[in-house]
This record gives C-alpha cells, structure tokens and sequence, in this order.
C-alpha cells in the first residue's frame, strides 16, 4: 500500500507506515521493508511478471532472518483476473504464513514469529478502476476469514480494516493519515508480540 491515490508515486520514506512505524519503536527494533506494488499471495499475475509473493518470500526470509514477520498481502488477489473468493485469497495469505513457520534459520535461534494483518477493504466506485469488480465485497470478508487463517496456525492478527479506509475518490490506496494510524497500531502492538528482553 506504498503508492499514492493519484498514482504519480510511491510515499516515500517518511510517509510509509513501515518507516512511520521504525520511527516510532524504540532504537533495537529495526524495520526491513519489502513493498512491491501489485504484489499477490501465491497467484501468478498473468500480465504483471515477478509479482507472486510465495516465490519471493524463501529467499526474503533467507536474506534476512527477521525475528517478526508481518504479512498484509491479498488486496491484489481481489483483482477480477484471478478469480478467486475471499477464503481462497486468505488461504493464499496462510501459504505464506506457512513458509514464514516452517522457515529453518540455521545459525539463528527459531524461526519468525508471524503476525498476519488482513488489508483494509476496497472501495468499488462508480469511476473506479478496471478489473477490481467485485472486490469490495471480497475485501468485506477478508477480516473473518483471515482470523479463522490465523487461529488455524497459530499466529498473531490484525484487523487493518478497523484502523484505516482506502481513499475515498480512488478506493484502494490510503490517503497519507491511513498510513500514520496503522503504524501508531503497530508501534503498540510489536513490543506486545517481540519484547526488547527476548
């Protein structure tokens, strides 16, 4: 969610939540961002090349070896081409949750924790953009199934829906304020989940 609502750019460094976020935790906690605009769960974007977020995800772990991993990917599955309903789209963001578990870290001592964030809800208006037909009502669904995800593996969640709203002129991407209120979120949440003492 790092692009602007009128799409001339992506936000920049500080008017990301992920660096509104690192701003605001204390000095030990560091925070690696991966956005990619259009990225999907598990799906292949059949115009849009290198977007499938399963395939990135192994060597991201790799690279990194984070100790907390926040997965808030699915807004791109609701797009009309993939064809796919809420639970399925949920179900994809568990595959990665999945691989986040099972991750074997080596010379580290465990494998992430996981907090799994389902993303804020669609907008369809009527000048909105081709190809998101039927994602508002996807995107209402998504905070129930992505719990029941959540529950099943036994890891962290979050609502984003009850703390930002997409633009109201375009529908899918958050003003600068939404990006604030979810790092203010998450900047009480993280210490909860990853305590400086760990």
């Amino acid at each position: 969610m790092g692009l602007l609502p009128s799409l001339t750019r992506r936000y920049n460094e500080s008017e990301r939540w992920t660096m509104l976020l690192q701003s605001q935790l204390p000095n030990e906690y560091r925070i690696i961002e991966e956005g990619l605009n259009s990225r999907t769960t598990v799906f292949e974007d059949p115009i849009e090349a290198g977007k499938k977020g399963l395939d990135y995800l192994l060597p991201c772990l790799g690279s990194h070896h984070p100790d907390l991993i926040i997965i808030m990917l699915g807004t791109n599955d609701a797009k009309s081409r993939y064809n796919v309903t809420a639970s399925d789209i949920s179900k994809g963001a568990a595959r990665l949750v999945e691989v986040a578990q099972r991750f074997e870290p080596g010379f580290t001592r465990t494998a992430p924790d996981v907090l799994l964030i389902s993303p804020a809800q669609i907008l369809e208006l009527e000048n909105g953009k081709e190809g998101w037909e039927g994602a508002q009502a996807k995107s209402e669904q998504f905070a129930h199934y992505y719990e029941l995800r959540a529950t099943e593996l036994d890891c962290h969640f979050l609502d984003a829906a009850k703390f930002v709203k997409p633009c109201e002129k375009e529908g899918i991407h958050w003003p600068q304020e939404e990006h604030k209120k979810l790092a203010n979120k998450l900047s009480e949440l993280i210490p909860t989940i990853l305590p400086l003492d760990n």
